[in-house]
């Protein structure tokens, strides 16, 4: 059973730059994917593989022009790729709308941290390439943790992580009841 748990983080200046990078690099990652497969559409190709986008963006991190993109973590363009392929992939089976651009203004800013780079402390947790950011409450420690995205609404940064535990088995008892439903 996964169980999600939403902390509010309190960063400082200096990290609180680090994530609006992030959460605009996600963004452009997003977009940039989807006018390449939107392009790649109209010229009358077919589905570019998430894979084949990822080694694109590596080769794009090397150029003066996109230096900017490494400066970020690794897994947040990563990610962003797959999220836009994944809105494809829902569109073309019939469960969602055509995937859209993200606006800077209309869209939640929000990005992935890697599950495995994730670590945790008292109050305290590491995101990748941000460092140590203080949290309102504990996340719980030694768990396995999966999905964790850091998002912003307006007025405070937040860090979702998806809590892996253990279904408890109840034992049945051999007693039983009658309901009257007349």
């Amino acid at each position: 059973m996964i169980l999600s748990k939403k902390v509010r983080l309190y960063p400082t200046e200096i990290q609180e730059q680090k994530l609006w990078q992030s959460v605009g690099t996600a963004r452009f990652i997003y977009n940039w994917t989807l006018n390449k497969q939107q392009e790649n559409y109209k010229n009358g190709g077919k589905f570019i593989k998430d894979s084949d986008l990822r080694k694109e963006i590596t080769l794009m991190k090397k150029t003066d022009e996109y230096k900017w993109l490494s400066e970020v973590s690794n897994n947040v363009a990563k990610q962003a790729v797959k999220d836009c392929c994944n809105a494809y992939k829902n569109f073309f089976k019939g469960l969602a709308d055509k995937p859209r651009f993200k606006s800077r203004k209309k869209s939640k800013p929000s990005f992935y941290n890697d599950n495995v780079k994730l670590k945790v402390k008292t109050k305290l947790v590491n995101i990748e390439k941000v460092g140590w950011i203080k949290t309102k409450e504990q996340i719980p420690i030694n768990v396995k943790y999966t999905n964790p995205r850091i998002s912003f609404d307006g007025k405070y940064w937040y860090i979702s992580v998806g809590i892996e535990k253990e279904n408890p088995t109840i034992g049945l008892t051999d007693e039983s009841i009658g309901i009257d439903v007349g």
